[in-house]
């Protein structure tokens, strides 16, 4: 099970960020790129897009509820419920945000004020017309859901006024300006008038999770079972859709325990999709003349924090010692070892193919004689004939590495050991639970160095305060006690400013002072991977936010050559009674 645990606090300061102690496991990028879409060569003479057929997926993963206020810790639910909900706004592929239900929306000059206003011509998928009583609502049970809804959101929700002005109409007041506040607005939206006689804890339990109604592209249908057992869902085009409605009639989620039997599945003729491809099966993914693999960055960064206030270790603080640390870590050789030539090397804290991305931050190639001469400069040098560490002044170059006690970690802390120490520099690894390394190193800041993967989905807004303000350097998250006014000045600045041109310059100006200061070390963000039969087409991706991103454009995707014949269920059988 993948561990997620939250450590913001305030949100109308803080973003959502999250540390994430995970296995990196098959991701792809050393032949396919971001973005990358099927070789158009492998599909002549495509046909015009037309409507019907049956999309089958290979889910990987477990059915819990389908509920988007259910979901945070379960990305098989999150795929459907993506399908299922609507909500006032979603995103363009650079984390940009975009109106979804939302018709139109006015912020107040000191930007604590937002209201939006809905289309009017959103249903629920049983006829029902949605209002700003179910965002209302919706709201509510976040605000309530202590200890299935994260901390962090839940608090976010607590600090807002929200105000139904009318049916179409509504009201968020914010104690203090937060540019980032529409990428809050993304979350799916249920129903009040048949959820709102029940509490959060009734509504766990309730049958509507099990037979959802929602707003969304596509309608809950049916369930597959087997020996009372949920293997998978039924999902029918809304044709009452308030955009374009999807081409592809019916989609078919099948649930699987892992990638390989995803693959044989897609193998033996039962599926069209595969949710997952990992390692275990990439190699026969890419071979597969009948497969077209997908792969995208995921919203997560690796790196190597460095504790700057620490007395014990203070070579950390010389900008040009951190410059060499980076230069001397083969981080390519990581990429294609540790997770099969499948992630992408990052350059910087705010991830590529968002709108705050700067491009111009030059990428640190590994340079083992560089990172000794800038090494030797800081006057880090041997003392002699028998002696393997550098010093300085009588202190040597020595500190300890923490990183979460798993496999891959272990792995990579490795590799970095041995980078380093080819440099005469000596490196203490150590393994730690996910609690120590919290509880016991970061938060109390008791550390020397330490590796960590930062996630960052659930928001595409990259708001990077958190991690690198100096007011976060005591109780916050800016775990490297990073203090440098001008950065922190950009942040600041970027996250009171509405206009998305003066926060990317913002962001543009902080990125070249992070380059230039180095503060922590960015080593690589992984991607993501799943597999569609080419017969599938109008398939896109660009980088994701959430693993339910893929399905971003599903209302374009349509089926080439012979379509899958439509699964009968009962509400199948009364729409032809009633023609």
């Amino acid at each position: 099970m993948v561990a997620l645990f939250s450590l913001t606090t305030n949100l109308m300061k803080k973003l959502r960020w999250q540390l994430l102690i995970i296995f990196l496991t098959g991701l792809v990028v050393g032949i396919l790129l971001i973005n990358e879409k099927p070789d158009a060569s492998s599909t002549v003479d495509v046909p015009e897009p037309q409507q019907g057929g049956v999309y089958t997926e290979a889910l990987v993963g477990k059915f819990q509820r389908l509920n988007p206020v259910l979901d945070y810790y379960n990305a098989a639910d999150r795929e459907l419920n993506r399908l299922l909900f609507s909500r006032m706004i979603t995103f363009e592929e650079r984390g940009i945000p975009k109106l979804e239900l939302v018709e139109t929306y006015g912020i107040s000059q000191d930007g604590t004020i937002y209201n939006i206003t809905l289309r009017p011509d959103v249903k629920w998928h049983d006829g029902k017309t949605l209002t700003t009583n179910d965002i209302l609502f919706t709201i509510n049970m976040i605000r309530d859901g202590e200890g299935v809804v994260p901390d962090d959101i839940r608090s976010f929700w607590t600090e807002v006024d929200v105000k139904t002005l009318s049916e179409t109409t509504i009201q968020f007041r914010l104690e203090e300006p937060f540019a980032p506040f529409l990428d809050y607005l993304s979350f799916g939206i249920l129903p009040e008038h048949l959820l709102g006689n029940l509490s959060f804890e009734q509504m766990i339990d309730s049958g509507f999770n099990f037979q959802p109604v929602g707003s969304g592209p596509y309608a809950f249908d049916a369930l597959i079972t087997e020996n009372n057992q949920i293997k998978g869902v039924i999902l029918r085009a809304n044709k009452d859709y308030f955009e374009n409605p999807p081409l592809i009639e019916q989609m078919v989620f099948r649930y699987y325990d892992n990638s390989s039997d995803a693959l044989k599945a897609f193998q033996d003729g039962l599926v069209l999709g595969i949710s997952k491809v990992d390692s275990s099966i990439l190699g026969e993914t890419l071979i597969d003349p009948n497969l077209a693999l997908y792969t995208a960055r995921e919203p997560r960064l690796t790196l190597i924090f460095f504790n700057l206030k620490n007395q014990e270790v203070p070579f950390f603080q010389d900008v040009n010692v951190r410059k060499a640390l980076l230069s001397g870590l083969n981080r390519q050789k990581m990429v294609d070892k540790i997770f099969n030539s499948q992630a992408i090397i990052a350059n910087g804290p705010i991830l590529p193919g968002t709108w705050a991305y700067y491009d111009g931050i030059k990428s640190v190639a590994y340079d083992p004689n560089l990172a000794t001469q800038l090494i030797k400069d800081a006057g880090y040098v041997l003392g002699g004939e028998n002696t393997t560490i550098r010093a300085k002044e009588g202190v040597e170059f020595r500190f300890e590495l923490l990183y979460p006690d798993n496999e891959t970690h272990r792995q990579l802390a490795e590799m970095i050991q041995q980078n380093w120490e080819a440099l005469n520099i000596s490196v203490n690894i150590r393994g730690v639970s996910y609690s120590e390394l919290i509880n016991s190193h970061l938060n109390p800041r008791s550390y020397q160095a330490v590796l960590v993967d930062l996630d960052l989905s659930w928001t595409p807004d990259p708001d990077p305060y958190p991690f690198w303000d100096q007011v976060q350097a005591t109780g916050g998250q800016n775990y490297s006690q990073w203090d440098n006014f001008v950065a922190s000045d950009y942040l600041e600045q970027a996250r009171i400013t509405t206009n998305l041109i003066d926060r990317s310059l913002f962001y543009r100006n902080f990125q070249v002072v992070f380059e230039e200061e180095l503060p922590a070390l960015p080593l690589f963000y992984p991607v993501y991977n799943f597999a569609i039969s080419k017969q599938v087409q109008g398939v896109t991706v660009g980088p994701l936010f959430d693993t339910s991103d893929r399905f971003q454009t599903v209302k374009n995707w349509y089926i080439i050559g012979p379509k899958p014949e439509t699964i009968t269920t009962p509400s199948l059988e009364s729409s032809s009674g009633e023609e």
